[in-house]
């Protein structure tokens, strides 16, 4: 079968992948559709180390082929969206309601691929780069039919990830004010995010002046090139500022633009061993800097309550789609990507 797979040099689209049949408590995904996330990206630029030889890709949509014993909550031919968290479920964080600090859910990568009889790791518990792959039964979210694939595939990681923030973490509250600085997949998901909250100024920042007309589709009631402007907008300064990039300079213009009581909550991915600084007497105002791992989400609740907003309406998925692209087209897509020319490329099989 086709998939991505990147050894430590390369990325590239492969035709004699395979991958083991489900086990107990595990079910096999066709997947249809898969975006291409700016996690991918740091896989292969090696912002995120990961082992390799891996099968690529997190974010993806598809339909259950089949099921492990002992799996009841979905079948063969449901459609479901993936999560990352393979969660444990018995742990003390599972029993907190803390899927995503499950110790099972974090650095210990499987490989049920192989490739030429070799084993290849599976990317954030998924590998959604793949034609068929297997996951933990908790990852397969059963969504009703009506959602396009290739929107639903979204859910998996951005729209978890940012909307999952402003919801869960954040718990940004009606008539809060909101800072947003950058504006691609996740950001875009924050915005909406705010919007859904009920946050009534919400400020996109982006130095792309192209990225407007999306920033204010999905919320954004201001948008500005930098955060210089935000004093103008909210002269106490803003409840709440999401740092979506991944650079240490935009965390400390984060930390700068809050106000009494606000708190910066850090979403991009910067090198791992990138430090911040800031001014430690501005946080005596009660301010708080918040990490984030994947919107503190809890999948199988979040991504029923985000399928049913955008039924309704309220949530935003096709219109994230900039581009989709045969799984043959990864090359293009990921030149896209690096480029800054779609806000989510989606790569179908």
């Amino acid at each position: 079968m086709r998939g991505v797979v990147f050894d430590g040099e390369r990325a590239e689209v492969v035709d004699d992948l395979q991958v083991r049949g489900p086990g107990p408590g595990e079910v096999l995904v066709a997947v249809a559709a898969a975006g291409l996330c700016h996690s991918d990206l740091s896989v292969l630029d090696g912002t995120i180390p990961f082992p390799r030889p891996v099968v690529l890709g997190h974010e993806g949509a598809g339909v259950v082929d089949a099921v492990g014993a002992g799996v009841t909550h979905v079948a063969p031919g449901d459609h479901v969206a993936l999560s990352t968290i393979a969660s444990c479920g018995a742990c003390a964080e599972c029993g907190r309601g803390r899927p995503t600090m499950c110790r099972e859910a974090i650095g210990r990568p499987r490989q049920p691929f192989t490739r030429a009889g070799a084993p290849l790791h599976q990317f954030a518990a998924s590998s959604a780069f793949a034609e068929r792959t297997v996951v933990e039964a908790v990852q397969a979210v059963r969504i009703p039919d009506r959602i396009p694939l290739t929107s639903a595939a979204l859910i998996g990681c951005g729209v978890a990830t940012g909307v999952g923030a402003v919801l869960n973490r954040a718990r940004v509250a009606y008539g809060d004010s909101v800072v947003v600085i950058g504006t691609g997949g996740v950001g875009l998901n924050v915005l909406q995010g705010a919007r859904v909250a009920g946050a009534t100024t919400i400020v996109a920042v982006d130095n792309d002046p192209a990225k407007e007309a999306a920033a204010r589709q999905f919320g954004a009631t201001h948008f500005l090139p930098s955060t210089d402007g935000v004093p103008q907008i909210l002269p106490t300064g803003a409840d709440h500022a999401f740092e979506c990039v991944g650079r240490v300079e935009l965390i400390r213009r984060a930390v700068d633009v809050l106000g009494p009581h606000g708190q910066a909550i850090l979403l991009g991915v910067p090198p791992a061993k990138a430090e911040a600084s800031f001014l430690v007497s501005s946080l005596f105002l009660d301010k708080s800097i918040l990490g984030c791992r994947y919107g503190s989400s809890r999948p199988q609740r979040d991504f029923a309550l985000y399928a049913d907003l955008y039924l309704a309406g309220r949530l935003l998925l096709d219109e994230l789609v900039t581009r989709t692209y045969p799984v043959e087209e990864f090359a293009l897509a990921r030149a896209d990507a690096e480029a800054g020319k779609v806000a989510r490329a989606v790569l179908v099989f």
